[in-house]
């Protein structure tokens, strides 16, 4: 079930793409800007798995991405981003770095195509030795599409699961979700791998819709107001989570305006899951600037917008995932009452 209307896609340019693994709950997403978009980036989590995220600083030199991974597998999840590399290389994108390529056709440079990727831990689920590689990232990349995506136990939110922060044995099952505005003449979207340690909150009620159960199994315990209790977990693993995502626009970005959006994005994390951020956390959200609309960005409106598309693709990702490998999803427990 879908509450937010809108996705990634509704940003002209972008193709999203998913490969799911068929072995165990894991993936990988791709988000495509073939012909190159602004990016930047704002690493929050204490414990983040990622890649080429250095580049997006405003003062280094590449200006444009061609793609932004998202993938399941932990560390060993990166890998992916050599696939989406490769099918960028086929296709002739890249941030080119040279003459002629000797070795190819006649007019064609030499290319690098730039790959940010961020990966959320999901080893829990199944064998831990199967997980997202190059194949993976090529085939999300071969099945990108410009129209409505999939949400929900696919892609990187194929092994998702949220409140685990009592353990993992009380979690519930999260997973990939997206949502779109549009405000006058410019879009903001945001799609999200939701991944977390905490609970997921509708900011509307500030109850949680999705998070750690109570100790039957059978209700929402309400993370947060269990710690305020002093009720306390017994113990937290290290690298157990993370919630990862791209916020996008057709507005046109410089870089630094870019990783602003990417920092005013977190501001819908922090009204959505509870808690955020932790030290075994490694929540990451990219931003992306097509300038499609040909519209300069007034930051305050688009932060203003991007928050709230962020939380909106949360919910969307644990309403539309289904029970998993034994734990529950949000369709199936009633939340709490208050």
């Amino acid at each position: 079930m879908i509450l937010h209307p809108g996705s990634l896609a509704d940003i002209a340019g972008l193709a999203v793409g998913h490969h799911t693994l068929a072995a165990r709950p894991s993936g990988c997403t791709v988000v495509l800007c073939e012909q190159g978009a602004v990016c930047g980036v704002d690493v929050r989590g204490a414990a983040p798995g990622t890649r080429e995220t250095d580049l997006l600083r405003p003062d280094n030199l590449v200006e444009q991405v061609h793609a932004v991974l998202l993938a399941g597998g932990s560390a060993f999840g990166l890998d992916a981003a050599s696939g989406v590399m490769r099918w960028l290389d086929e296709h002739g994108h890249g941030f080119a770095v040279g003459p002629v390529d000797p070795g190819g056709p006649s007019d064609r440079p030499i290319r690098v195509p730039i790959v940010p990727a961020a990966v959320l831990f999901d080893l829990w689920l199944g064998d831990a030795r199967v997980r997202p590689g190059a194949d993976s990232g090529y085939a999300a990349c071969a099945a990108a599409r410009r129209d409505a995506l999939a949400q929900g136990n696919v892609g990187a939110g194929a092994g998702a699961t949220v409140g685990k922060l009592f353990g993992i044995e009380r979690a519930m099952k999260g997973g990939i979700g997206s949502a779109s505005l549009r405000v006058g003449a410019v879009t903001v979207a945001a799609l999200v791998a939701v991944n977390a340690i905490g609970d997921v909150i509708d900011p509307q009620t500030g109850r949680p819709v999705a998070g750690a159960r109570t100790a039957d199994g059978c209700g929402l315990l309400d993370s947060q107001a269990a710690l305020l209790r002093g009720e306390l977990p017994a113990r937290a693993l290290a690298a157990m989570a993370t919630t990862i995502g791209v916020v996008a626009t057709d507005a046109a970005l410089t870089k630094a305006q870019a990783n602003k959006l990417a920092t005013m994005a977190h501001d819908g994390l922090a009204r959505s899951i509870r808690p955020v951020h932790t030290m075994t956390d490694g929540d990451t959200l990219f931003a992306l600037a097509t300038g499609g609309s040909g519209c300069p960005g007034e930051m305050t409106v688009l932060g203003a917008l991007a928050a709230e598309v962020t939380a909106r693709a949360v919910l969307n990702a644990v309403h539309a995932a289904v029970a998993a490998s034994g734990l529950p999803a949000a369709r199936d427990l009633a939340p709490p009452a208050r």
